[in-house]
């Protein structure tokens, strides 16, 4: 199989947390957005059936010709699926609310874990010249997710600062530590990124401390504050760097872009390819 993921190959990161209502879709869409502003070219593959990114991004439901239940369940190639935004460099795969019967329709086809990190992995993706993939997980730890992970470097994971958030990682962590047992073996954990902080609360004050207690370098540097801004931004079908380029929601948001790339350098492009 032509496998694009290695040193020229976009790095894969799956957003993920079984636990609805944490940031997760705020946070790719922005993270998206936030990389693409600094320089990165980037596609958000929506893989919650939901479709929040997807309508985040501009696309209403009837909008969308393709989506990821072509991808997946009808092995449509990711080139017809994809679709441009308004934003310079931040490609989409759209979602489609047929996803939610993925599941069962999946369960008896052999590669079923393996249909996205096929996908991904298709000669023809390399022309879309990418730096980053990011999938937008749903709130489960269904098929769609096992998907995610298995086509993915690394897991990154929104933690709400809410009391016992520390106790809704734990089966996160046992399914990828699952999933690198069974089909994934070169699977991390990006990191983990603090979401509705409140500076002001001594609860957010304690799960911080908690968080960083437990997880240690695992737990990024720049936490998401609690933003009016970042609410608005999706019912105006834009990430919050366009919406309030100087909101803190938009600072946090590049700030936390400018960590993954210190991380994972963006490789010097001599030439364009523009889809």
């Amino acid at each position: 199989m032509h496998d694009l993921v290695g040193a020229d190959g976009p790095r894969i990161l799956s957003i993920s947390n079984q636990k609805g209502g944490v940031g997760k879709t705020t946070t790719a869409i922005n993270l998206a957005a936030a990389l693409v502003e600094l320089g990165a070219r980037v596609l958000l593959v929506d893989l919650d059936p939901q479709g929040n990114a997807s309508t985040g991004l501009g696309f209403a439901p009837g909008e969308r010709e393709k989506t990821t239940y072509d991808l997946l369940l009808d092995e449509a190639p990711l080139v017809e699926v994809v679709v441009s935004t308004e934003f310079s460099g931040l490609l989409l795969c759209p979602s489609s609310a047929d996803l939610s019967s993925a599941d069962i329709q999946l369960v008896s086809n052999e590669k079923r874990s393996f249909l996205l990190h096929d996908a991904l992995r298709e000669p023809r993706v390399n022309h879309l010249d990418l730096d980053f993939i990011l999938i937008d997980c749903p709130p489960s730890l269904s098929l769609l997710t096992i998907n995610a992970m298995v086509a993915s470097h690394a897991v990154l994971v929104p933690l709400q600062a809410e009391f016992f958030a520390l106790e809704g990682l734990s089966q996160l962590m046992l399914t990828i530590r699952e999933v690198r047992r069974s089909a994934n073996p070169g699977l991390r954990i990006e990191g983990v990124v603090l979401t509705m902080m409140d500076g002001r609360n001594r609860l957010s004050q304690h799960v911080e401390q908690d968080a960083r207690a437990t997880l240690g370098d695992l737990v990024f540097k720049t936490m998401i504050p609690r933003n009016v801004r970042l609410s608005e931004a999706p019912s105006y079908a834009q990430p919050v760097l366009s919406y309030d380029s100087a909101s803190k929601g938009a600072e946090a948001y590049r700030a936390l872009g400018t960590e993954i790339l210190q991380r994972h350098p963006l490789r010097t492009r001599f030439k364009q390819e523009i889809v």
